[in-house]
């Protein structure tokens, strides 16, 4: 009697080292995405239920906890805030000034630059964050 030996391939896939290929992709690309916005102001903004879209001319007014200015990123003192907003109003006369103010500043820091804005006539809105971001 003839017995017949079966031969049968059976395909493999080696995950030993999957794990630790996923762990440095995520890495890389954690650490990447940080470099793409590196001019980003880091601020914590206050809380609100409810959110606005506005889509006219707009530019960011930032206000860090240091209380340093920034107009599109360029850095202002407090004592030009007036004088770079009346430049800005002139070039673009409908324009609406995003403020994103730390929620670590006082309520007369923010009243002080919104009258800046008030005396200009230029529309000025404040950002928040959704609550529970």
């Amino acid at each position: 009697m003839k017995i017949k030996r079966r031969h049968e391939f059976k395909a493999e896939v080696a995950t030993a080292s999957l794990n630790d290929i996923m762990f440095f992709l995520l890495l890389f690309f954690l650490i990447v995405s940080t470099f793409a916005n590196p001019h980003v102001i880091r601020l914590f903004l206050p809380k609100a239920n409810s959110s606005q879209t506005i889509a006219k001319k707009q530019m960011t007014l930032s206000i860090t906890r240091k209380k340093l200015y920034y107009l599109d990123e360029k850095p202002i003192l407090y004592q030009d805030l007036e004088s770079e907003l009346s430049a800005v109003k002139s070039q673009l006369p409908d324009v609406t000034i995003v403020v994103r103010a730390d929620a670590s500043l006082t309520i007369q820091d923010l009243v002080d630059v919104l009258q800046v804005g008030s005396n200009l006539d230029i529309k000025m809105i404040l950002a928040t964050e959704k609550k529970g971001s």
